[in-house]
C-alpha cells in the first residue's frame, strides 16, 4: 500500500454550531449544544465523555447517519446535512469510513467479500474490488484468512477486517466508535496500532470516540463532550 494519496488543503470535516434535540414526551432533551469542530487532513482526534453524553450521536451526525436539529456539517467542503439519503450515501462512500465497537461484517460473505463491498457499491469490477481487498487484508495480517466467513474468525481478526473495510476506499475520514471496546487488551492494542499506522500511511483523518483515556492520549487532540458542549482538553 505505497500509492500516494492526495488530500485537500481545506478541512476534511467541519461541524458548525451543531445542535441536536430529542423529544421525550412533552419535554425536549438537548443532547448537543452548539458543537463546533474542524478536522484537518491526516489529523487524529479523540472525543471522550461519560456514557450518554452524546458522543455517538455526534459521530452519527458527522457521518450523515443522523440530522442536526440546527447547524451544519461539511465533509470535504460538501454539505452532509439537509440532503436526501442517496446524496448522503454517495458522500459517505466517497469520503468516509466507519469502524464500530462491533464489527458489523455480513455473516454470509467471506472476509475478502466483506472488505470489497464498499468498492462494489461504487460499481467497481468484482475482480478489481477483490484484488484490492486481498491486498489490504494482507496488510492487516489476514492474508491467510481471505475466504473465512466472520463466524470463522476470532474477535480481533473480525475487527481487523472491519478496519480494512473502512479503509478500502482510501477515505479522507475514518469515524471510529469505541473500536477496541469489545476486544481484550492485546487485540485492542493491535487494532489501535494498525489504525494509527494506516492513518499515517494513507493520510486519512481519524476521529475516535472512546472511554479509554490511554487511547485518547495517542491522538493529536482530545475533546471532552459534557452537558452537550464540546471542549478541547488542555
Amino acid at each position: 500500500m505505497t500509492d500516494s494519496v492526495t488530500r485537500p488543503a481545506h478541512p476534511v470535516l467541519d461541524c458548525r454550531n451543531v445542535v441536536r434535540r430529542f423529544r421525550e414526551g412533552a419535554s425536549t432533551l438537548e443532547v448537543l449544544r452548539g458543537v463546533n469542530l474542524t478536522v484537518q487532513p491526516a489529523e487524529r482526534l479523540a472525543i471522550i465523555g461519560s456514557s450518554g453524553s452524546g458522543k455517538t450521536t455526534l459521530l452519527q451526525i458527522m457521518g450523515g447517519l443522523d440530522e442536526p436539529s440546527e447547524g451544519e456539517v461539511l465533509v470535504n467542503g460538501e454539505p452532509m446535512h439537509g440532503t436526501d439519503e442517496s446524496a448522503k450515501g454517495d458522500l459517505r462512500n466517497r469520503y468516509i469510513g466507519f469502524v464500530y465497537q462491533f464489527h458489523h461484517l455480513l455473516p454470509e460473505f467471506t472476509a475478502e467479500e466483506n472488505v470489497a463491498m464498499p468498492l462494489l457499491i461504487r460499481r467497481e469490477s468484482k475482480a478489481e474490488a477483490l484484488q484490492s481487498a486481498r491486498a489490504l487484508l494482507d496488510r492487516v495480517g489476514l492474508g491467510e484468512r481471505l475466504t473465512h466467513k466472520p463466524g470463522e474468525l476470532s474477535g480481533g481478526e473480525r475487527q481487523r477486517a472491519a478496519v480494512a473495510r473502512a479503509l478500502i476506499t482510501r477515505p479522507q475520514l475514518v469515524l471510529a466508535d469505541e473500536p477496541t471496546g469489545n476486544l481484550d487488551s492485546g487485540n485492542g492494542e493491535h487494532v489501535l496500532r494498525l489504525m494509527l499506522e494506516l492513518n499515517q500511511e494513507l493520510q486519512t483523518s481519524l476521529v475516535i470516540v472512546t472511554h479509554d483515556h490511554s487511547i485518547a492520549k495517542r491522538m493529536d487532540r482530545i475533546f471532552v463532550l459534557e452537558d452537550g458542549v464540546l471542549r478541547q482538553s488542555v
